[in-house]
């Protein structure tokens, strides 16, 4: 049986860091609670591994009511706070406020959209960007799309959604299939 060949960042010996990979990274997402997972976590990434948050990820579900989105809009202060004692969480104020700062954003594009899928796949044109890379190092850390995905995001009052947060996202949720070539989810993605 000959091997399987992934994207290097998943090649390595993280069971966590494979099983993203072969089953989520690139697939598209069209689920409004979990888009926002995505850009929650994405932005709590920020400056950090994707592993590291990876590995939180259980525990940011159970902190953020599984990501619902109305009820992190409703979080208090007090239950923000206490999460800043969360060794499962990556401890950053800013971080975690702007989970509920987002869910707010969220809602009110949701209003406006009918969605929030509606709304952040209208990026894309509403499907995914198939790109064609030989290696990782062919892949961009944003594009002019990821760009106008942040500028437009940080309008509407998102927070932790740089263009390279955006871009991370875009991949993460299929927007763009950045699987390189040799990759075995390459055809399948996107």
């Amino acid at each position: 049986m000959a091997p399987i060949t992934r994207c290097a960042w998943a090649s390595g010996e993280l069971d966590i860091m494979r099983d993203y990979h072969d089953t989520e990274w690139g697939v598209p997402l069209h689920d409004d609670r979990l888009l926002f997972e995505f850009l929650c976590l994405e932005g709590a990434q920020a400056g950090l591994s994707w592993r590291t948050v990876l590995v939180k990820r259980e525990n940011y579900r159970r902190a953020f009511h599984n990501f619902e989105i109305a009820k992190v809009a409703t979080m208090k202060d007090r239950e923000l706070e206490k999460l800043l004692l969360d060794p499962g969480l990556v401890r950053n104020r800013l971080k975690i406020y702007s989970a509920r700062d987002n869910a707010k954003a969220a809602l009110e594009a949701i209003d406006e959209f009918g969605s929030l899928d509606a709304y952040l796949w209208a990026f894309v044109g509403g499907k995914t960007i198939r790109n064609r890379w030989s290696g990782m190092g062919d892949v961009p850390a944003s594009t002019p799309v990821s760009d106008a995905m942040s500028k437009a995001l940080k309008k509407r009052g998102f927070r932790f959604v740089g263009t390279t947060i955006c871009y991370a996202f875009m991949q993460a949720t299929g927007m763009v299939n950045d699987h390189v070539k040799s990759c075995f989810r390459y055809k399948a993605g996107g």
